[in-house]
């Protein structure tokens, strides 16, 4: 019997998966108006009720952040899967570049999540969307939009996780994946643009 060396995808069959992951374009939104946090609390401030709905969105008080800093932090991205040996963090704060000369290496086959940690800290930005595109070889193979939605300013950190996720498997999925990841909003501002490796072996320590 013989065996296909891992990574011996030829160029028609990633063209069948990335038809195959095909998804149709979204239908164009148009976000509503952004307004600050000054003006959100300067709103109707004299209506209790909405008064407390305001507090509980955006807490008693918003300390002023540091003006330099940017309004919204991407701080680390990890790897949720129940199997996995060790954790599998991306500390998002780092040099960026190291993260193309290193891989996650994941299992064919297991269950897994994206957690995106990200801190608001001046305005509330709306619309947040994480959106990761897949290359093999060269070839995008696929394109992933996530929502995550509208997030006032907060000291803490907030969390996001991805939809389940299933790693491909069989020998053609097992090789590396570049993956491009992105963190915007409905204003197309890019908070943060990655790029790290993804390889799938036959078992965690193949």
């Amino acid at each position: 019997m013989t065996y296909m060396a891992e990574d011996e995808v030829t160029p028609e069959q990633l063209a069948a998966i990335a038809a195959e992951n095909e998804e149709p374009e979204p239908v164009n939104y148009k976000p509503p108006a952004q307004k600050s946090v000054k003006e959100i609390q300067e709103l109707d401030k004299d209506d209790e009720s909405l008064r407390k709905y305001k507090e509980a969105l955006l807490g008693s008080g918003v300390a002023e952040a540091d003006p330099s800093t940017p309004n919204v932090q991407v701080t680390r991205m990890s790897l949720i899967c129940e199997s996995a040996p060790n954790p599998l963090v991306l500390d998002l704060q780092g040099e960026l570049e190291a993260f193309k000369k290193q891989a996650f290496i994941l299992k064919e086959g297991v269950e897994y999540k994206i957690k995106i940690s990200f801190k608001v800290n001046r305005e509330i930005v709306s619309g947040l969307k994480y959106v990761q595109q897949t290359y093999r070889k060269g070839m995008k193979i696929d394109k992933s939009d996530y929502m995550v939605g509208s997030y006032g300013p907060r000291p803490a950190e907030y969390d996001f996780l991805t939809t389940m996720e299933e790693a491909p498997k069989g020998v053609l999925a097992r090789g590396n994946y570049v993956i491009k990841s992105k963190f915007t909003d409905d204003d197309k501002h890019d908070h943060l643009s990655w790029e790290w490796n993804l390889n799938i072996k036959k078992d965690w320590k193949d």
